[in-house]
């Protein structure tokens, strides 16, 4: 029996593994195609609602001009006081944006905002049936928003109320934590003025002697007064810096 030691080739094996198994997979889901999406309804989460609110379910490819000229023309009557705002996945932008419409177009509107996940199911099909692949289901959670549009007053302790008028404060509100934590990070040592900052303050100091009649180490007298800007005549002769 030889004595001779087998090289070690484990190093290769882990991730050798991992690459057959990454092209695998990529090789299975190539002969998938995405044939349905169910997105399950979630309950809206306000209380004491209505039974007949209008909820405006945003989409991706929703029309804003539609979506606003519906919402508005049922808004604007009396006989209606409240509506609702949905939207998930790509469609949380577009419905941020039809609520700051309404909020300008109709003034006085009590608003309430809900962040939540709403989840998903795709349906994956194989693109040739015969090859014996099985139907796919993959579940997703995506964020979604609801917000909640009233001309009657709502509850001010409930979490994610805003007053009629206000329309940047939650933007103020992180704004003033930014602030906030950078000062910390001043006081803490870890930050500091900006390079621009400190450049400026350094070429002012700068200008500041040699207009004074300083004279910097290794530089030319004359250029140095006629970077300052003033006539040579005028400046007293000084042949190093203060050291103070």
């Amino acid at each position: 029996m030889s004595n001779r030691r087998k090289p070690n080739t484990g190093f290769c094996f882990t991730p050798l593994v991992r690459i057959c198994t990454l092209f695998v997979c990529t090789e299975r889901m190539e002969n998938y195609k995405k044939s349905k999406v169910v997105e399950h309804p979630c309950p809206l989460p306000f209380s004491n609602l209505p039974s007949d609110i209008i909820e405006m379910k945003v989409k991706e490819g929703s029309k804003i001009r539609n979506l606003m000229g519906y919402a508005i023309g049922k808004m604007e009557p009396d006989a209606v006081k409240q509506i609702i705002f949905s939207g998930s996945g790509k469609g949380v932008s577009k419905t941020i944006t039809c609520v700051e419409i309404m909020k300008r177009r109709i003034k006085g509107l009590h608003q309430i905002t809900k962040l939540l996940f709403k989840q998903v199911e795709e349906i994956w099909e194989p693109i040739v049936p015969e090859a014996g692949l099985d139907t796919l289901t993959v579940k997703r959670n995506v964020p979604a928003i609801c917000v909640l549009l009233s001309k009657d007053a709502l509850d001010v302790n409930e979490p994610g109320y805003q007053a009629p008028g206000c329309f940047d404060t939650l933007w103020i509100q992180a704004l003033k934590e930014e602030s906030q934590f950078q000062k910390k990070r001043r006081q803490s040592g870890r930050g500091g003025p900006s390079r621009r900052t400190g450049y400026e303050s350094s070429k002012s100091e700068v200008t500041k002697k040699l207009k004074n009649g300083a004279k910097l180490p290794g530089a030319d007298v004359s250029k140095q007064r006629k970077s300052a800007g003033t006539d040579a005549s005028k400046l007293p002769m000084i042949e190093h810096l203060d050291q103070k």
